[in-house]
């Protein structure tokens, strides 16, 4: 978030609930990995979204202690 113009910020906002959307449907086996989501009954996919939620908190986290 190093640009701090009206459109930087915006766009850092969306990429933040995109990523959050998206972790919470591979989570829930709601969007999956064709060939990925085969493996061990999709548990890959699901700790994929899982790390795709805790890095999209952390950033968030971080932007706010940044300022």
């Amino acid at each position: 978030m190093a640009d701090n113009t009206i459109v930087g910020i915006f766009a850092w906002v969306v990429g933040v609930i995109v990523a959050l959307a998206v972790g919470s449907g591979m989570i829930n086996k709601v969007l999956t990995i064709p060939g990925i989501s085969d493996i061990a009954s999709g548990i890959i996919v699901q700790i994929a979204g899982w790390v795709v939620v805790v890095g999209a908190i952390i950033s968030v986290i971080l932007a706010v202690f940044k300022k």
